[in-house]
């Protein structure tokens, strides 16, 4: 028995523009996980705007989001037990043109991408006095290149390119958190839209998992399209790229990574950088 067009349920998802990203999604994004009854369709934005869209209306069913930003969201969404990016004693880094103690980069002037990332978020535990700029994240690089900013707080590829523009890592806030804590430092996840019911967020999130199992399985075709959204990042890059952030902990983020999303959380509402509490739920 065929389902008709009109019984099939759309649901729409935003991510990243980012490689790893687009591996994870690989599975619905080509049609080669199916789920009868339902539709997948793909909006690709940056996180920061995704961030500050899913505050403002509930448009997307899934959305990529940061952890920082859940609190803000949580009324409305909860978040994936599956999707997320962890790193594992690495992550966002503070990167210069030049070498700066720890005490002296606390002092600088530093363009961030974006006051609800988590990479933000991480930076206001590691250094609360810093002074910070909004710049989109794939610019940050060449605004600290150009002398416009002291350092540059980088995210995504620029993770493993930044040397190539010249520049010296500062602090590695991955490292620095888990020094701190001996946790893994979340960075995003998926979040899933509390209104639509119980049974088509298990459905969704199974899908989500499916997909990212997919890919694992399948990693050079899965590799070959993500190629398409790796900036600057040729395929061996862009292979380790997805390995630091598409593993065992994207198809669940295990204790110790649940464990991490709730502390980064309440350490941020403890020292007043978020203003409300998160209550953390998983879906599957």
């Amino acid at each position: 028995m065929t389902t008709a067009a009109t019984d099939v349920r759309e649901i729409k998802i935003a991510h990243s523009p980012d490689s790893d990203d687009a591996f994870m999604f690989y599975g619905l994004a080509t049609n080669k996980v199916r789920v009868p009854g339902y539709k997948f369709t793909h909006t690709l934005t940056d996180i920061e705007a995704l961030n500050q869209r899913a505050m403002t209306d509930q448009y997307y069913d899934v959305t990529a989001i940061s952890f920082h930003a859940y609190p803000y969201i949580q009324e409305n969404y909860t978040l994936m037990a599956c999707g997320g990016s962890v790193g594992d004693s690495y992550g966002p880094m503070i990167v210069a043109s030049k070498s700066y103690t720890l005490d002296e980069v606390k002092k600088l002037r530093i363009a961030v991408p974006g006051t609800l990332t988590t990479a933000y978020l991480t930076l206001k535990l590691f250094a609360p006095e810093i002074e910070t700029v909004t710049v989109e994240f794939d610019k940050i690089i060449p605004a600290v290149v150009a002398g416009e900013f002291d350092a540059g707080l980088i995210i995504h590829e620029g993770q493993l390119t930044y040397a190539r523009d010249g520049l010296k890592k500062i602090l590695d806030l991955g490292v620095w958190w888990h020094e701190q804590t001996g946790l893994p430092l979340p960075l995003g996840g998926n979040a899933i839209r509390r209104s639509l019911g119980s049974e088509v967020q298990t459905i969704t999130t199974n899908a989500l998992r499916e997909s990212i199992q997919h890919a694992l399985d399948h990693r050079e075709a899965a590799l070959e399209y993500a190629m398409q959204f790796a900036r600057d990042l040729d395929t061996s890059l862009a292979n380790r790229f997805v390995g630091m952030y598409v593993n065992e902990r994207t198809l669940n983020y295990g204790d110790d990574g649940r464990e991490a999303i709730r502390k980064i959380l309440d350490m941020g509402y403890e020292r007043g950088i978020i203003p409300n509490k998160a209550h953390v739920d998983f879906l599957g």
